[in-house]
């Protein structure tokens, strides 16, 4: 049976306060639109919430950072980040995506299940947490924008701002708040998208002259689509390779094409580096290949790591995640867990159950109790 954390009536009676307040703060989320790139006042308003609460903060950019009462340099520090924009919503809404209505338990709008129960879960767990003395890390709280388009304003810049990244010198690891149903993502597959260009000589459709670059290009899509790479993660799985569009610039019926563009999705697993893919990729294609960024990559913690023996304690268990987030940015060990289902994030009518924020507060309080 898995072990729970002691704990009293006062104690209780703090959580549930805790609940409630978090709750409130991301209703009031929930009415302020912040797209990536436009989260100035979700970030004013979390900023806010922290006022209310007796906690200074730090702002950079949109993004709202804290650290508890009694940072101590010489502890180790875990970092709680989640992030506070959203993407737009989809066509498919049949209710206002910023009305924060509450029916049966579940409480609507934009942005709720992704990542807005992840964000006031942590949020609601460092003020559990903050004034307390004696704990064995740091904690240090970090509201991040622009994390829907892996924006370079978002949790990267603030890793890189002089004033935030003094906190994070001992001994790092993080807890990321996305919908996990609170299970542990320990490993996460990396993201590279590959721009491809085939390459033959223009000529007339009529005549038995030219190259044509879309026979070439097609020559190396069924290598993507039969190469299989050795190396299967425990967690992840393989890596996955997925042409996803294809283009010529040329439009005339009569001309054979003397290029051909395509643009291939990988999603790559925690052994294997983006350079081993690339150098592969390389070796057994004939077309030009561009990798758009090498930002996201592949990234896993040890199922021995603390965060993950304490989540392990509590009953939860370790799975890989096809998505990416904001963990592929972060160089120390990062743990995935959050309230929500990922199913739900980007959908129409977008929602989170009450009680999975409530369950996701308790859960990282009685996590984070075990190292604190």
């Amino acid at each position: 049976m898995p072990v729970q954390p002691l704990q009293t009536k006062e104690d209780i009676e703090d959580i549930e306060d805790i609940q409630r307040s978090s709750i409130d703060l991301l209703k009031q989320l929930i009415r302020i639109p912040s797209f990536s790139k436009q989260e100035d006042k979700t970030a004013s308003a979390i900023g806010s919430f922290l006022q209310s609460k007796e906690i200074p903060f730090e702002r950079y950019l949109n993004n709202i950072w804290a650290i508890n009462k009694y940072f101590d340099d010489s502890k180790p520090t875990i970092l709680l980040n989640s992030h506070h924009d959203t993407v737009q919503p989809n066509s498919g809404y049949t209710i206002d995506p910023f009305v924060p209505e509450e029916i049966d338990g579940k409480l609507y709008g934009l942005g709720s299940n992704d990542a807005g129960g992840c964000l006031v879960a942590l949020i609601g767990a460092f003020t559990y947490f903050y004034s307390r003395s004696g704990l064995k890390y740091n904690l240090v709280l970090a509201a991040s924008a622009e994390e829907e388009i892996s924006g370079s304003n978002g949790i990267e810049a603030l890793l890189q701002e002089k004033d935030f990244k003094r906190y994070l010198t001992n001994n790092v690891c993080a807890i990321v708040g996305e919908p996990t149903q609170m299970q542990m993502a320990v490993a996460e597959k990396g993201l590279m998208v590959l721009d491809c260009i085939s390459h033959g000589i223009a000529g007339h459709a009529a005549r038995n002259e030219g190259d044509n670059a879309i026979y070439k290009a097609v020559h190396d899509i069924n290598w993507f689509l039969t190469y299989r790479f050795p190396k299967v993660s425990d967690f992840l799985g393989p890596v996955k390779m997925t042409v996803t569009s294809i283009e010529t610039a040329n439009k005339a019926h009569n001309v054979v094409p003397g290029e051909c563009r395509f643009v291939v999705d990988l999603r790559i697993n925690e052994l294997y580096t983006f350079d081993d893919v690339i150098k592969t990729i390389r070796e057994n294609i004939g077309s030009d290949v561009a990798p758009r960024s090498i930002r996201l990559r592949s990234s896993s913690i040890a199922t021995d790591h603390p965060l993950v023996k304490a989540g392990t304690v509590l009953g939860k268990t370790c799975y890989g995640s096809p998505t990416t987030s904001d963990k592929a940015l972060m160089p120390f060990p990062s743990l995935k867990m959050g309230p929500g289902v990922s199913a739900r994030s980007h959908s129409a009518d977008e929602f989170i159950y009450v009680d999975e924020i409530r369950e996701g507060i308790r859960i990282y309080i009685d996590l984070l109790k075990q190292l604190l």
